[in-house]
């Protein structure tokens, strides 16, 4: 009875410890009471994404006396054709890109560095330097290219647009509409252009340290790629194989078919 007994508590206990094994495979942020003691970590560094190369910019600038800032605001428009430019009263902002060489033109003040400074630094610097010209300026910037791309065990992989000045690796997979079922939570993977130089980093969701992450939140033209789990790699691997074997039969009918034709021809002649 006693050995009975031993083996049946061996089992619920190889049972309990195999349903936590799934479950750890798919559960995000298991060991979420630890982030309070890494949290302190994080205290105190920039996230705010900085302006880039090839970046688009919406300037706005305002104050109490509209005509005093008409001259610093790009009149809107609407495209009609490729070679027609036509003044429109639908708003249509027209944008600032920003050079290779990280300059923006602006009305009246001319160059104007923007690369490397975050949207806030650069209403600083405008703020400042149009206060020579009007009364109270208002400057309003937004970035309006911040996209990234996720790939992979996504429900809904692509090129992502966002509007936020922070987006996290969160707000992304949740653009994305959530891993799918395949998708390997411990090791999602960051690829980034930091100023030419390619930089990667890994994500394990199933540990509470990804909200610690100095990678946590994104640059605009990260990639995320969630690589498919052993299940998926094995439903891929069978798949290749059943069609090869398929195109195997398919080439030995096709041949046996040929020659047979060729031996009834020889007959009837």
């Amino acid at each position: 009875m006693n050995i009975k007994r031993a083996a049946l508590a061996t089992a619920v206990i190889l049972l309990l410890v195999s349903c936590k094994t799934k479950e750890n495979a798919i559960t995000y942020f298991q060991n979420l009471e630890q982030t309070e003691l890494l949290a302190a970590a994080r205290q105190g560094m920039d996230y705010t994404p900085r302006i880039v190369a090839d970046d688009q910019l919406s300037i706005v600038v305002s104050s109490i006396d509209p005509s005093a800032v008409a001259a610093f605001n790009l009149p809107l428009a609407s495209v009609q054709s490729v070679d027609q430019l036509q003044v429109s009263t639908t708003p249509s902002l027209q944008t600032y890109l920003v050079s290779s060489e990280g300059m923006i033109t602006f009305p009246v003040l001319g160059e104007v560095k923007a690369a490397g400074l975050t949207c806030s630094e650069l209403t600083d610097t405008l703020t400042g330097r149009l206060r020579v010209y009007v009364k109270s300026p208002i400057v309003t910037i937004r970035l309006l290219n911040s996209r990234i791309a996720v790939l992979g065990e996504v429900n809904s992989p692509g090129t992502k647009t966002f509007y936020n000045e922070r987006l996290s690796i969160l707000d992304a997979l949740g653009l994305a509409g959530d891993l799918t079922i395949y998708g390997n939570r411990k090791n999602v993977l960051l690829i980034r252009n930091n100023n030419g130089v390619m930089e990667h980093h890994r994500f394990d969701l199933t540990q509470a340290e990804t909200l610690t992450s100095p990678y946590f939140y994104l640059q605009q033209n990260d990639v995320i790629y969630v690589e498919p789990n052993k299940a998926r790699r094995g439903n891929a691997k069978y798949s290749q194989n059943e069609q090869y074997n398929l195109s195997v039969i398919s080439t030995v009918v096709s041949t046996l078919s040929v020659i047979a034709s060729l031996l009834i021809a020889l007959l009837v002649k």
